[in-house]
């Protein structure tokens, strides 16, 4: 499903990536006519199955992105360095002094019903990081992009523990080829990547 401010797709589709790659750069166009520094900000842990989406795509596009040089697209947060409850308000203020006006697309899994496990939402908004968990945290990002990892419940943490890896994995592909391909789409206009 497609709107200019919201997509959702099926992680196991094969051309999903393309569709979020094509949707980042429909929606970010302007933002890279304006020069403004794009960061991504990969909220989760490796301590947990369920929780590990953004650290997965973090450590992928951290991988991919090695050997290119730094300019207007940062990556924060990897399996190597995690972005999680005890120091995402650090992060945060980290990335505002060393930013000016960042435009800022916060991935995380989410919860949500059993139909819409392994599927991505992104929408033009914030993310509510830790909600799952009911931690008090700030909203993040100026676009979100969640995973549905596995069904909401009243035993939430448990159910993120007990969360298949596959699926993690299968939307961490998707979201991180997905950016990778937005990422070469404009890559002949601003020399990309910056990593944390």
């Amino acid at each position: 499903m497609v709107s200019q401010n919201k997509l959702t797709i099926d992680s196991l589709f094969p051309s999903s990536y393309i569709e979020l790659g094509e949707f980042l750069y429909r929606n970010l166009k302007e933002i890279i006519k304006d020069n403004r520094q794009i960061v991504f900000i990969c909220i989760g842990t490796d301590r947990c199955t369920g929780d590990s989406l953004g650290p997965l795509v973090g450590y992928k596009l951290k991988s991919f992105y090695k050997e290119l040089p730094k300019n207007n697209i940062y990556i924060y947060g990897s399996l190597e360095n995690p972005i999680h409850s005890k120091n995402i308000l650090e992060i945060i203020d980290r990335i505002k002094a060393n930013f000016n006006n960042p435009y800022i697309i916060a991935i995380d899994s989410c919860l949500g019903k059993i139909n819409n496990i392994g599927k991505v939402f992104i929408e033009n908004k914030p993310i509510s990081p830790g909600l799952a968990l009911n931690k008090d945290l700030p909203l993040v990002g100026d676009l979100s992009i969640t995973g549905i990892v596995n069904i909401s419940g009243n035993y939430e943490f448990i159910i993120l523990q007990n969360t298949r890896l596959y699926t993690v994995m299968s939307l961490a592909d998707c979201i991180s080829q997905g950016i990778i391909y937005f990422t070469k789409k404009i890559i002949d206009t601003s020399d990309s990547l910056a990593l944390y």
